[in-house]
């Protein structure tokens, strides 16, 4: 980055920002005109170099237990940095409160101690940056203070911080402004605490089970690993047309086959389809495979470490995620999908799970518009069968619930079961009404995948949306030979907000897209 000398920018001739309101023009104007007042002091006001010796937390931490007594007898001196949150000035003398990224500490500051240096401190506003040092004590009201013997202006903030300092409560301003978010709204941060830990105990939990995380490309010169709607991209030394990676999934098989038989991903995919509070369009995801495993074996692996990221991440196995309270702790429901279908529709029997025309007169009862009931129509069994399972179970699984037998149909990845070929051996995970996970066998049968990915491309002919192309590299690769293997992609960020009782997606997405405002 290249060095700036700090001065108002060509063609700004007063330095005024032009998306200011007349008010908070002029407290830009008046904090330009403090920050001139820094360097006449001899203090840059976008300086570098400074590096503080200690943490707020970790002082409030080791002087816990002292009394103003204790801290009088025996006063260590304490140099801290960051921005000023609060401030209660009494003419020649002040309290401010200091955040830093452990938390935040008060510090006194007079001019009997200062000398000509409080006048600069008198320069200073909410938002500014400063360093402070002095000893340790406790104010009148028992606080734990510094005293500041030293005193430092940083950086100097020309935008007031909003309105409510521990409130700024607007949604929209919230996402597009996620640096006023965090500084604002402290709990924000530790909601994105709580994503990274969970996204460092899942690196851990897998590389101590001998998991190689690796990565693979993001841009596809075809659309595969899920049946999704992609994001074009155009390569222009080549001239050829790309897609934003949908999923990791033929890349990480293809590892397999060559021999890393447990790998992992933990890496942003993009999905060009609607927005909602559970749909970003860019996203993470973790994916993993493993040799020699089964769909069985990933639930078994998929319980545990869920249950152990809930007690590290919030502390409990049991979560509060609006309403409800829902318990992590292992021995998870498990359902197969036709079960779950007979149990939430009244009427329908063994016999109504195969018969293609009750199942759709069924699903028909759901939609709204000749469009869905045209789509319907062209549905084939297991694509009803589906349909009906998100119609009518996927909103009231809220513990954490393993759904099983998957119509091949809507499967065109996982291992057909042998006894029978009908269903997949599949799982997804449901917890809060919403899909966390998707796993299953993997189908290693290149002469089936090539049936597969024709079915996919049978089903883009008539219309549909969301399919894949045919990969005929993975089939090479297939056959190669893959070993017996399973694998399974998890929504870090569904986890996240469960972890975090969070609405939103967004509020678990530090940047989420945004429609551009209007100029």
């Amino acid at each position: 980055m290249a060095e700036t000398d700090n001065k108002t920018p060509p063609g700004d001739k007063s330095g005024e920002a032009a998306d200011l309101g007349s008010k908070e023009q002029e407290i830009y104007q008046q904090r330009l005109d403090k920050a001139a007042k820094w360097r006449e002091a001899g203090f840059n006001p976008y300086g570098n170099g400074y590096a503080p010796r200690h943490r707020a937390a970790d002082i409030l931490a080791t002087h816990a237990n002292h009394s103003m007594e204790d801290l009088e007898k025996d006063a260590p001196v304490y140099d801290v940095a960051g921005r000023i949150v609060a401030m209660r000035s009494f003419g020649k003398a002040a309290f401010i409160k200091l955040r830093d990224r452990t938390g935040e500490i008060q510090a006194h500051v007079k001019k009997d101690a200062l000398g000509d240096l409080y006048e600069v401190f008198k320069q200073c506003d909410l938002g500014d940056f400063v360093a402070v040092e002095g000893p340790i004590f406790r104010s009148k009201t028992g606080e734990l203070s510094l005293s500041a013997t030293k005193f430092v202006p940083l950086t100097k903030s020309l935008r007031p911080m909003p309105e409510k300092w521990h409130g700024l409560t607007d949604v929209e301003v919230r996402y597009r402004q996620r640096y006023l978010d965090l500084v604002s709204n402290p709990d924000v941060k530790q909601v994105f605490l709580k994503r990274s830990k969970l996204v460092k105990f899942i690196r851990n939990f897998l590389d101590g089970r001998d998991f190689v995380e690796v990565e693979t490309p993001m841009m596809h010169p075809l659309v595969t690993g899920a049946a999704a709607r992609p994001f074009v991209t155009h390569h222009n030394t080549y001239d050829i047309d790309l897609y934003m990676r949908i999923a990791p999934e033929l890349y990480l098989k293809r590892l397999v086959v060559g021999g890393m038989e447990r790998v992992y991903e933990i890496n942003r995919n993009f999905r060009n389809e609607g927005i909602s509070t559970r749909h970003n369009p860019e996203f993470t995801m973790l994916e993993f495979y493993q040799a020699y495993a089964t769909y069985v074996d990933l639930m078994d692996l998929t319980e545990e470490m869920l249950s152990e990221a809930s007690r590290h991440v919030t502390g409990d196995s049991k979560v509060k995620y609006g309403e409800h309270t829902i318990d992590f702790g292992k021995g998870w429901k498990r359902i197969p999908m036709p079960e779950a279908i007979r149990e939430a529709v009244p009427g329908l029997s063994d016999k109504d799970m195969v018969d293609v025309d009750r199942l759709r007169h069924e699903l028909l009862k759901t939609v709204h518009s000749e469009v869905e009931r045209r789509a319907v129509d062209a549905m084939n069994h297991g694509e009803l069968v589906g349909a009906l399972f998100e119609a009518h179970v996927e909103h009231t699984l809220i513990h954490p619930t393993f759904i099983t037998q998957y119509p091949t149909a809507v499967s065109p990845l996982a291992r057909r079961n042998d006894q029978n070929p009908e269903v997949t051996d599949r799982f997804e995970l449901f917890v809060a009404g919403r899909e966390i996970a998707n796993a299953f066998s993997e189908l290693n049968d290149p002469l089936d995948q090539k049936g597969r990915f024709q079915a996919q491309l049978d089903a883009k002919q008539r219309g549909q949306q969301e399919t894949m192309d045919y990969d005929e590299d993975y089939i090479r690769a297939l056959e190669h030979g893959m070993p017996p293997t399973a694998g399974e992609g998890i929504g870090i960020d569904r986890v996240a907000m469960l972890f975090t009782d969070a609405a939103s997606i967004r509020d678990v997405i530090l940047f989420p897209l945004l429609k551009p405002l209007a100029k």
